[in-house]
């Protein structure tokens, strides 16, 4: 088996990585990721260097990670900074750092890509120790795997890293025949709130449009990243993903691309954007140039969940955080991720660390759970 590390995923055919990330997972894809390369989501200027590995075999590609060098946190959305900032109290640099992680998408996903076959384990061990291998080299301060699912969290367990137990809420479809037969499981009172803010929404005159990257222009997307951008103006961060990386998703994942625009007077006021995967729908970004009482929740929540209603999909994600999706159907779910430090010292400080916050985070998510909406 033989382990590259390339930059770009440009480098590689298409067809080798998708067939290895599959059709359940849209981050995962070679569309999405090269995306983020072309259109300088990522790189120097993002502080994402592309550092992915694959193993490869007799030509064949029989695995990948998805591997960035950093010199910072943001974008990751499984938070470090408190980290970062004992390093430096102590004189001790905490960047550079590698993650293994889908830019900006605190979404949960395989982050060990490998091809069907009697030599998966193999190839896995051979990833993780590479990968290892790599932030030894290259003298960073720790290898980060971000929103791991329960299979990948346990065989880099066994490879001696850290597991951390984060929480998102999320939506679950239960077989509901439309959104009415959702809000039957809700207890009265929760019952009430929703329709009256969906009915706020009809009285205010705004309409909802649903569209696939088939349907959307150029001059459209231009318009949602105009939304999206003012999103991070008013919280003082970056809208690090540019208008040619929506359009480029448009045109290569049109049937996984979705829209929600909000017009109202005869203009748009607000779009929603969202990705498909094969039985799940990822809430992503949001934003709008005039607010209407409830809007956010009708484009962000409701129509979405109506989406899932009628095509069909099992899960809803509507990202990271976010309380108040409790009372709107989405429940508390565990993530994780999985750490390696290479400071002795801070690697047991941070280990400790991760034994107390487990039990507090398992416990605020039992708190939590008891506020769902839900008659049962």
């Amino acid at each position: 088996m033989q382990l590259t590390l390339i930059d770009s995923l440009d480098t590689l055919p298409a067809a080798q990585w998708n067939n290895l990330a599959g059709d359940e997972n849209p981050f995962l894809r070679h569309e999405f990721l090269a995306a983020l390369e072309r259109h300088h989501c990522v790189g120097a200027e993002a502080g994402w260097w592309p550092q992915h590995l694959i193993v490869e075999e007799s030509g064949q590609l029989l695995g990948a990670v998805p591997m960035y060098l950093k010199n910072n946190s943001y974008g990751e959305f499984v938070f470090d900074w408190a980290w970062a900032e004992a390093y430096q109290r102590n004189g001790l640099r905490y960047y550079p750092k590698l993650v293994v992680s889908i830019p900006y998408t605190p979404a949960t996903g395989s982050r060990l890509l490998l091809a069907d076959g009697q030599q998966r384990e193999a190839v896995a061990d051979r990833l993780i120790e590479g990968a290892l291998d790599h932030a030894r080299g290259l003298n960073v301060s720790g290898l980060h795997w971000l929103f791991t699912h329960e299979t990948d969290t346990q065989c880099l367990e066994q490879h001696g890293l850290m597991r951390r137990v984060g929480c998102q809420y999320h939506w679950t479809n239960q077989g509901y025949r439309d959104f009415d037969d959702f809000l039957c499981g809700f207890s009265a009172e929760k019952r009430k709130k929703i329709k009256r803010e969906r009915r706020q929404v009809r009285e205010s005159g705004v309409a909802l449009e649903l569209l696939d990257g088939h349907l959307i222009s150029d001059e459209l997307w231009d318009i949602f990243h105009a939304f999206y951008a003012s999103t991070f103006d008013e919280k003082g961060g970056i809208a690090s993903l540019t208008p040619g990386f929506f359009k480029e998703l448009g045109r290569t994942m049109p049937g996984q691309t979705l829209l929600i625009m909000a017009r109202h007077s005869g203009r748009y006021v607000a779009g929603a954007f969202f990705l498909r995967g094969r039985d799940t729908l990822y809430g992503r970004h949001w934003g709008c140039n005039e607010h209407f009482h409830s809007l956010h929740f009708e484009a962000c929540y409701y129509r979405a969940i109506d989406y899932c209603i009628e095509h069909g999909l099992t899960r809803f994600e509507a990202g990271a955080q976010g309380e108040h999706k409790i009372s709107r159907g989405f429940l508390p779910t565990a993530t994780y991720s999985a750490h390696w430090i290479a400071h002795e010292g801070f690697r047991n400080a941070i280990e400790d660390f991760l034994t107390r916050e487990k039990i507090v985070m398992e416990r605020h998510m039992q708190e939590l759970a008891e506020h769902s909406p839900y008659k049962s």
